[in-house]
């Protein structure tokens, strides 16, 4: 039966626009549904959160201190809001998510100016943070306070921990806070052979937003403090920025789930393992042409102009550059191998229609 005005129909293929279309994870759906019995006190004050902050300080270091939100914009905006005051500055990458898609919430909720340094990787330097600096205390001029990482970045690529590490080291010299924007760290942690606190807490992160809906989660996130003294009153930013659950145990057993038996590894690993597969298929192809490396779950490649809404009939995913035809394909946990195969054969058709 058809119902009048509705545009879309359900489909079970997967499609390659990003890994927040994807389902959510069938172990997260089962962890939802064992917490769902009884009842339970609200706002956090119960047993299976409890039982989800005691892993994430198993997997993150006892000194980490978990706040769980519904999104990544609030984690981020949230996490700027607990380090800054309006007159400060946030520096992070032009293609930083922060900066170019979360519709100004950074600059409309803390009032700080975020500084957009151009970066081909998506990945900034200590020698870039360091040409921001030079007006301390000049009233002014907007003072630097935080820098942010994306990790991975937009591109898919990876900061190491020793660039990581670096970064913090100078920052804090400085007096300047590390912040990361983690709503892919694991896809860069399974890329890179890494452990999550190696990459976080060992290498000298102040504040994480610890993503979750793009690796198998249903809507839960969390902003974790390295720093205990950083995390003293966020309890009432979280309250004020309207990200505090009253039904807190069903976010909380989802990122459990996803930290227990290395589920995000997994996950993070095969996502990783299609989106290199893709690329190594489409290189094949003549007419395509990968233009950045893929270390984790992103492929950007050229394709014909004219043949990308063909494809795009079978297959989702965006148009990256208008100007270059470059275009973003993203992999997620459950991407199989057949879904990769017909895009190759969808792909490979249309441009031999064309030639």
């Amino acid at each position: 039966m058809r119902i009048e005005g509705l545009t879309h129909s359900p489909s079970p293929k997967h499609h390659f626009a990003s890994d927040n279309n994807s389902p959510v994870h069938a172990s997260v759906l089962d962890a939802i549904v064992s917490a769902n019995r009884g009842h339970t006190l609200a706002y956090g004050d119960d047993y299976y959160t409890e039982r989800a902050v005691a892993r994430i300080k198993q997997t993150f270091g006892a000194a980490c201190e978990p706040f769980f939100v519904f999104t990544g914009t609030s984690a981020n905006v949230l996490s700027l809001a607990a380090l800054t005051r309006s007159y400060h500055s946030v520096i992070c990458a032009e293609s930083a998510h922060l900066n170019g898609a979360e519709c100004g919430a950074p600059e409309k909720f803390t009032g700080v100016k975020l500084i957009g340094l151009r970066s081909d990787t998506g990945k900034i330097t200590v020698a870039d943070i360091e040409a921001c600096l030079g007006h301390e205390g000049d009233q002014h001029h907007n003072q630097p306070k935080v820098v942010s990482l994306t990790q991975a970045t937009d591109f898919g690529l990876c900061y190491t921990a020793d660039e990581i590490g670096a970064i913090s080291e100078f920052a804090h010299r400085h007096d300047l806070y590390v912040h990361m924007d983690g709503a892919r760290i694991y896809t860069a942690c399974a890329a890179l052979g890494r452990s999550l606190k190696a990459m976080t807490t060992d290498v000298g992160l102040d504040v994480l937003s610890l993503g979750g809906t793009k690796n198998g989660l249903l809507g839960a996130e969390a902003v974790l403090f390295f720093k205990p003294e950083l995390a003293r009153d966020f309890k009432h930013i979280r309250k004020q920025g309207m990200q505090l659950a009253s039904k807190m145990r069903f976010l909380a057993v989802q990122m459990e789930a996803l930290l227990s038996d290395d589920l995000w590894l997994t996950n993070a690993r095969h996502a990783n393992l299609m989106a290199k597969t893709l690329a190594a298929e489409l290189t094949r192809i003549p007419g395509i042409r990968i233009t950045r490396e893929v270390q984790t779950n992103m492929v950007y490649c050229t394709l014909p102009r004219q043949n990308i809404d063909v494809i795009r009939e079978a297959y989702l995913f965006y148009v990256f550059d208008e100007t270059q035809s470059e275009v973003r394909l993203v992999t997620s946990y459950d991407t199989t191998e057949a879904d990769v195969q017909g895009f190759v054969e969808v792909a490979t058709a249309a441009l031999a229609a064309e030639g």
